[in-house]
């Protein structure tokens, strides 16, 4: 497996389905609250851009479209956030 490979797998199975939960798990907040905080609005703005960032990369793996240098910055970029979490 090449790392595009591994950084598209890491993004579909990891990355993209924990920032949907964190999602899904801060409406439920804003809904029992019956309002949203500006750090709460602040949050999910942030984790839906980082989730529509993740959707472009994969569908730029699917193209061909990052070099291998991309790639592995991203990679490592991602695993590093992943191991910090």
């Amino acid at each position: 497996m090449n790392n595009a490979e591994k950084l598209k797998n890491l993004l579909e199975l990891e990355i993209i389905p924990d920032l949907e939960s964190a999602i899904d798990t801060l409406f439920e907040e804003i809904d029992k609250a019956k309002n949203a905080s500006k750090e709460q609005k602040d949050d999910l703005e942030e984790m839906r851009e980082m989730r529509t960032e993740c959707f472009a990369i994969v569908e730029e793996i699917k193209r061909d479209e990052l070099d291998e240098e991309e790639v592995n910055e991203l990679l490592e970029e991602l695993v590093d956030m992943k191991t910090e979490a």
